[in-house]
């Protein structure tokens, strides 16, 4: 029988050595002591594995077959609800009975208790049949974990401590129905007109005589929108003149029940306008909710919208990677299976040289792209586990509070630092990888019924949802040089770290690697010189007194450009640190190397040379863009 775990060694190496699940398998069984827990970190994993065997066979022989059928036959709009097939209900029935939707969330709210970077690879695997299913599976116990991590930071959830377990929970009753399989949660964000820039958010929401908090405006390209329970970003105060961050500021977080069922009528809170036709994603319902005067409750304080909207945020984005790993995963599989298989001028086209470097680069894509991917959740899970360990059962010893909370920043920094390029190479990598695929099939690539079509359309929203490619890169951009403003000697001792270890390694990978990231901080100390000449230029010395939406216009511009360098960067040090620990990876990260310095070599080549030319034509009025040139030039 067809298995999407056993027949994949890379994802499996993960569960067998790769990562280090001993202090995760700590944090999440034995933050509590609970009494049911596992008795040791491998019983732990080797259960986590049982899970993978078994959704591996149920994506792959269940799920895998119908995908033709749930690209063809779309949820619909009934009498003002959503209605899927019934090829997709079936599906939805069958993940119920396996009583799957409470994976993550502790025992005693009805869950396995397992850690979020298990049900990660689930959602891999239900991509690679077919990445709506996964969206849409991934979004039921996502947002009973948001509820539980929301309730948590607001400190709304109490601890027994005699028995060690959750006590209670504000949001028990949505977390409940669930886990159940009976409902389901969204996350509403994006409006007409405001799709990245949440400043420009106007869904309001206010208190009426009573306190109650009500909503009014639309939400727009909202995945699961169907659900009941709504996590709602909506404005509540009033924006402040002269200050460049009011519109952040001004916006709150609300859970909002679009409906309820009550003596079998249902009582609508808010309405469900229009179920979108879109290119890809066609078992996934995408819905425009509309709020009028609908009842919400307040998270958190007023004005904490935003950053508790960025808080849900990094493992919105981590799920958005793994989604991409599946779509990589099917379509170079399809690729390469279809590769062994056609013959052309007396072989196979697999044995054909351009068509052999493809399927390689493809496949080291994956590989390099599940390495960080792996590595981002680990660190993202790791830090969010520590804080609830810092904050429930906090250490006597003066030095070990210490030495968790160190451990704590070391984890977010790293999480930061990977979530965004998980992100954006998941997910342009899937586009570039369902494109080679249909290449390679040729004309039969553009026929339906091959499915390598299917892949792409897929593909193509992920560099666009849960914040686009672009966002990521300005992000990456933003963190990397403020980085160098804040700790500059940091960056000095990074950059002669990484200008001996290219030189005196002893290893001749580790030499290439730090090449690598010698060329990323050269490329960081040149946008920074640039940068520190146009300020003195316009009199201003102090880094205080930079505007970075204006000062920072060379490094936006090259923001992708530097978003791929150190993407490549990461990939490289984390397959790296494998190898060194199991010599079996070594070829893999060789591989990528051959991929990554010619490509490094080309984007530091363009982000030094090119630039000038397009800023002077955007900065100056029309007919003056020639002398600002000259002048960016000298």
């Amino acid at each position: 029988m067809a298995n999407f775990y056993e027949d994949n060694p890379d994802l499996q190496y993960y569960f067998k050595k790769g990562l280090d699940w001993g202090p995760l398998v700590e944090l999440t069984e034995y933050l509590y002591r609970a009494p049911d827990a596992h008795p040791t970190a491998q019983e732990a994993v080797e259960f986590y594995e049982s899970i993978l065997e078994m959704m591996g066979g149920f994506t792959a022989e269940q799920v895998a077959p119908v995908t033709a059928a749930i690209d063809t036959q779309h949820p619909a709009l009934d009498n003002g609800d959503v209605v899927f097939p019934p090829v997709l209900q079936e599906i939805m029935d069958q993940l119920k009975e396996l009583e799957l939707h409470g994976m993550c969330l502790p025992r005693e709210l009805g869950g396995m208790n397992c850690p979020y970077l298990v049900s990660l690879p689930v959602v891999e695997m239900l991509a690679r049949a077919d990445v709506s299913v996964a969206a849409h599976v991934g979004f039921h116990g996502g947002m009973a974990l948001a509820a539980l991590v929301l309730s948590i930071y607001e400190e709304s959830t109490e601890f027994d401590r005699e028995k060690n377990q959750i006590g209670s929970t504000r949001f028990a009753d949505m977390i409940a129905e669930i886990v159940a399989g009976e409902a389901w949660g969204s996350m509403d964000i994006t409006e007409p007109g405001a799709g990245s820039d949440m400043a420009a958010l106007a869904t309001r929401a206010e208190q009426d005589d009573q306190g109650q908090w009500r909503l009014t405006g639309t939400k727009i390209f909202i995945t699961s929108g169907h659900a009941k329970y709504h996590f709602v970003v909506a404005k509540t105060e009033t924006p402040k003149e002269n200050d460049a961050f009011s519109g952040l500021n001004d916006l709150s977080m609300f859970l909002v029940k679009t409906y309820e069922d009550i003596d079998g009528e249902r009582v609508r809170y808010a309405h469900f306008d229009k179920l979108e036709d879109k290119l890809g994603h066609h078992g996934s319902a995408t819905v425009a909710v509309r709020f009028e005067n609908s009842p919400g409750e307040l998270i958190g304080a007023r004005g904490q919208g935003f950053r508790l909207m960025l808080l849900l945020m990094n493992n919105a984005r981590l799920g958005v990677g793994f989604e991409s790993l599946g779509i990589c995963e099917a379509a170079w599989r399809l690729a390469r299976d279809y590769a062994q298989e056609r013959p052309s001028m007396g072989k196979t086209i697999d044995k054909h040289e351009m068509i052999a470097e493809y399927l390689e680069g493809m496949e080291t894509t994956i590989q390099g792209l599940r390495a960080i991917a792996m590595e981002g959740a680990w660190h993202e899970e790791m830090s969010h586990k520590i804080h609830l360990m810092l904050k429930y059962m906090p250490p006597t010893e003066a030095g070990e509070k210490q030495r968790m909370e160190a451990a704590l920043a070391r984890h977010q920094r790293i999480s930061r630092r990977l979530t965004p390029l998980v992100k954006y190479m998941g997910s342009e990598g899937a586009v570039d990888i369902a494109q080679r695929c249909i290449q390679i099939h040729g004309g039969y690539g553009y026929i339906t019924e091959y499915g390598a079509e299917k892949l792409l359309r897929d593909a193509m929203v992920l560099p666009i949802y849960e914040g686009t490619s672009q966002i990521q890169s300005l992000m990456v951009t933003k963190d990397s040089l403020l980085g160098v403003i804040k700790n500059p000697a940091g960056f000095l001792r990074d950059t002669v770290s990484a200008s001996w270890r290219s030189w005196f390694a002893t290893d001749s990978a580790e030499r290439r690697v730090a090449r690598l990231q010698r060329r990323r901080l050269g490329v960081m100390r040149y946008l920074m010189r640039r940068l520190a000449l146009a300020k003195l230029r316009g009199g201003v010395g102090s880094f205080a007194d930079w505007d970075p939406k204006r000062d920072f216009a060379l490094a936006m511009l090259h923001a992708e450009r530097l978003m791929l360098i150190s993407i490549d960067v990461a990939v490289s040090e984390v397959l790296l640190a494998q190898a060194q620990r199991h010599p079996e990876r070594k070829p893999i990260l060789e591989r990528y190397l051959e991929q990554a310095e010619p490509r490094c070599w080309h984007l530091q080549h363009v982000i030094t040379t090119t630039g000038d030319r397009l800023l002077a034509t955007l900065q100056q009025p029309a007919g003056e863009g020639k002398e600002a040139l000259v002048a960016a030039r000298t």
